[in-house]
């Protein structure tokens, strides 16, 4: 599968999912934009691509700032000349965003909100006209297993995601860019190793899923790399579950 002369922009991209994905395309030859509010640990991961011999700049930014988002994609064009692939992966998504409406104050909502489904918007509206600009692109938007059921803010905005992949699909259809979510079930990111939520890991994958481990970055990205490839290009508004078959009751 080669992205040569491809350019993503991923949110998120310093670490985990992100991160992983921007190493998988940049092996693949395409132009890399990490996009995060972590500037160090972007920067990191750029030098590291770019000193293989990969193409890949950090640029240092919350997508839940709308003029912020602007000028990364504006600057993400100048370098490498636009952008055919986005990978909305940034988001607030630890445990203690799981907690129910009534546990969380109307800031912290309104925060998970912002990022989770704002920021989504925000990018995709940003590089709308440079994507139909190429010919038409592709989105991947990272929803989750929590979206069903969507029982928390968290649940709610990973929904709103799905929604979105939805009405951008049919919105974007005509530009030639295809639009679809991928709803990753537990995935032993760093993030999710320090958090408290690991602690009940091994329950949950004994219990809700079919295939008994944790899943890992590299279980995301072949779906990303496919959802982004010639191969998926008459598939749009869909989202697929890699979850290890949860939901599974035994």
């Amino acid at each position: 599968m080669s992205f040569e002369g491809k350019v993503a922009f991923i949110t998120g991209g310093a670490a985990g999912i992100g991160a992983a994905a921007a190493e998988a395309f940049v092996a693949r030859g395409a132009a890399v934009a990490i996009a995060d509010l972590d500037a160090d640990a972007g920067r990191m991961l750029a030098a590291k691509l770019s000193d293989a011999g990969g193409r890949a700049i950090a640029i240092a930014c919350d997508v839940a700032d709308q003029p912020a988002i602007v000028a990364a994609v504006a600057e993400t064009s100048d370098a490498f000349g636009g952008v055919d692939f986005l990978i909305n992966n940034a988001g607030r998504h630890l445990h203690e965003h799981s907690r129910p409406f009534v546990e969380q104050s109307t800031e912290t909502i309104f925060q998970i909100f912002n990022v989770n489904v704002m920021g989504a918007i925000y990018c995709t509206l940003a590089c709308r006209e440079t994507m139909r600009a190429r010919g038409g692109g592709a989105i991947v938007n990272i929803s989750s297993i929590g979206s069903n059921p969507s029982t928390s803010p968290y649940g709610v905005s990973k929904l709103a995601v799905e929604g979105l992949t939805t009405a951008f699909a049919g919105d974007l259809a005509e530009d030639g860019t295809r639009v679809n979510a991928i709803a990753p079930g537990m995935i032993a990111t760093e993030a999710l190793r320090h958090d408290k939520s690991f602690d009940h890991m091994d329950e949950f994958v004994n219990r809700l899923q079919r295939i008994r481990r944790l899943g890992t970055e590299a279980d995301v990205v072949p779906t990303i790399l496919f959802l982004c490839s010639s191969d998926a290009s008459f598939i749009t508004g869909e989202v697929i579950r890699v979850s290890g078959g949860y939901p599974y009751h035994r």
